[in-house]
């Protein structure tokens, strides 16, 4: 980006916030995409949403391929709008291999909702990211948060295992299963017993339903807790049909009221921003590193310590101390 472009972006930074508190889906998707493309303007808007983030209630939803995550998403969206809710919806999706974009693109999927300016549904690829998350989602949610959303719920890609960075995000962590699915040893493998806020077994129309929710709140009774933990309960939901949905909100919100009440709500928000501080932090090291680890100091340090010169050590301490004296 030139400069002078930098400049007339900037300009309109003031704007597209002010235009995003209000609501306008453009300005919501100009700033969702000015995260994801790490943007010069970046700082500047995070500068700007920071007076109005941490109204929203983040829920995150997730479960291994097949449980139905979007039909789930799309019918609690609903339920959600029913009770008078603003809804903001990041659908986390595998990436495009060539465009980097996401591929299967959730606004199809819960088309439902496409002509409700009171529900904001984005596709973000995750480009490589794991964790069934993007790099950027921590900052897309205080967009959505900023623009008035009273709940925005982050749909993980759902790649099975290794799904549990989403609890690290969510102020509520949904986690669903389906019978059929081996999800009792899933569960078990993936770690979900210790992410999970609410359960929901979906599908529940299905042979071996009761089965699997029986089995699931063995897993959790055993599982140790303080006293005075939450206690994550276990819904059976149809989400095609909408059966149990409304149970399963209302589970949601008994959630959200245990943690502004116990304090555990500030306590996972001061969590969350300082592993995003940390993740910014770290990012703008790596790049530092990038500079000072690719020229020709590095191969002549690397020289020295196969002639026995310098340990390696000696050698890295070297390398940052000249990295701290450069300009810029």
């Amino acid at each position: 980006m030139t400069s002078g472009v930098a400049r007339r972006g900037a300009h309109a930074v003031p704007d597209l916030v002010a235009r995003a508190r209000q609501g306008d889906p453009a300005a919501v998707a100009r700033l969702i995409s000015l995260v994801e493309d790490a943007s010069p303007l970046l700082r500047e808007v995070m500068a700007a949403l920071g007076p109005d983030a941490g109204r929203a209630h983040v829920l995150g939803i997730t479960g291994a391929p097949g449980v139905g995550k979007s039909t789930s998403t799309n019918a609690l969206v609903a339920a959600m709008r029913r009770a008078g809710k603003r809804v903001g919806v990041l659908a986390i999706d595998p990436s495009s291999p060539f465009s980097g974009g996401a591929l299967l693109g959730d606004r199809v999927r819960m088309g439902d909702h496409a002509l409700d300016r009171d529900v904001y549904i984005r596709s973000m690829g995750a480009r490589g990211h794991l964790g069934g998350l993007a790099w950027s989602t921590p900052q897309a949610v205080r967009v959505l948060d900023a623009a008035g959303c009273d709940v925005v719920v982050v749909e993980t890609v759902g790649v099975g295992q290794s799904e549990v960075e989403v609890a690290g995000l969510a102020d509520t962590t949904l986690v669903l299963l389906a019978p059929g699915m081996g999800d009792g040893i899933q569960a078990a493998k993936a770690g979900i017993l210790e992410i999970g806020d609410v359960y929901a077994v979906n599908k529940a129309d299905r042979e071996g339903a009761d089965r699997t929710r029986r089995e699931l709140r063995t897993m959790l009774a055993m599982a140790e807790r303080r006293d005075g933990a939450w206690r994550p309960p276990v819904v059976q939901t149809v989400a095609s049909t909408g059966a149990g949905i409304e149970d399963l909100l209302a589970e949601v919100d008994r959630h959200a009221a245990w943690l502004r009440e116990s304090g555990e709500l500030a306590r996972r928000r001061t969590l969350r921003a300082r592993r995003e501080v940390e993740a910014i932090a770290l990012a703008a090291l790596r790049e530092r590193w990038g500079r000072a680890g690719s020229g020709a100091d590095l191969d002549a340090l690397a020289g020295r310590v196969v002639a026995g010169e310098v340990d390696p050590y000696a050698a890295a301490d070297e390398l940052l101390d000249d990295e701290r004296r450069a300009p810029g």
